[in-house]
């Protein structure tokens, strides 16, 4: 059962990761991947009752990786992490099937007290480089998630969302699959409802200038009429 884990890990890390040169560099050198292993000791520790031991065994883990994971934090198959340091996992959170993070994610809180605080994220989610997901909402299957968003609210499957605080946008077709984009990042930055609303600002803007000009051209002319001597 660990043999088939670790060879579909690896697997995982291999099809997605175009730097993964062979299975020994994957298993030798590669920090997300030693993370998730070893908080599959932090994990049985905890749910065994062994709390210190689990504690103090995540913050080994924490120490040779750059990634804080809390051992009650449920982690699901396949799960890569890519780059790495400076990860960090709540207690409560929980990750589906087939996820993929970058470095510099939080899955926190966003507010203190008891019971779930942490995100719930599905299968075939991407969250790109330095995004925060707080508080207890869910993240659907096959969503995006930018690089440096703040997600306060969860977040429909198949939708893409970027930006402070994050929003979703428009995702380009691509086929029937779940699209894959590196750092969750959508592939078009003319997708972005922000940038669109201020190009459409932009065009108004002209527009008014426009009329404007015409406007003040058709007075100029009106004076120059009122001007000119009778009977010319």
């Amino acid at each position: 059962m660990a043999n088939m884990f670790l060879r579909e890990l690896i697997r995982s890390y291999r099809e997605r990761d175009p730097a993964a040169r062979s299975s020994a560099e994957v298993f030798l050198c590669y920090p997300g991947l030693h993370a998730v292993i070893w908080h599959g000791l932090s994990h049985w520790l905890w749910n065994h009752g062994f709390l210190l031991a689990g504690r103090f065994s995540s913050h080994i883990g924490r120490w040779l990786t750059g990634i804080e994971i809390h051992p009650a934090a449920k982690l699901g198959r396949r799960l890569v992490i890519d780059h790495g340091m400076g990860v960090v996992i709540g207690e409560t959170a929980e990750i589906g099937d087939d996820c993929y993070l970058y470095h510099q994610v939080t899955l926190g809180v966003a507010r203190a007290g008891s019971g779930k605080r942490h995100p719930t994220v599905g299968n075939n989610v991407i969250i790109g480089a330095g995004a925060k997901v707080l508080g207890p909402i869910t993240v659907g299957d096959n969503a995006r998630i930018g690089a440096n968003s703040v997600v306060l609210d969860p977040v429909p499957g198949d939708t893409t969302v970027v930006g402070i605080p994050a929003r979703p946008v428009d995702r380009k077709p691509h086929g029937s699959e779940p699209q894959w984009d590196p750092y969750g990042i959508p592939c078009d930055e003319s997708l972005d409802p922000v940038l669109r609303d201020l190009e459409g600002l932009r065009a108004e803007l002209s527009e008014v200038e426009v009329r404007v000009a015409r406007l003040a051209s058709a007075q100029a002319q009106a004076r120059q009429r009122d001007q000119q001597p009778a009977g010319q």
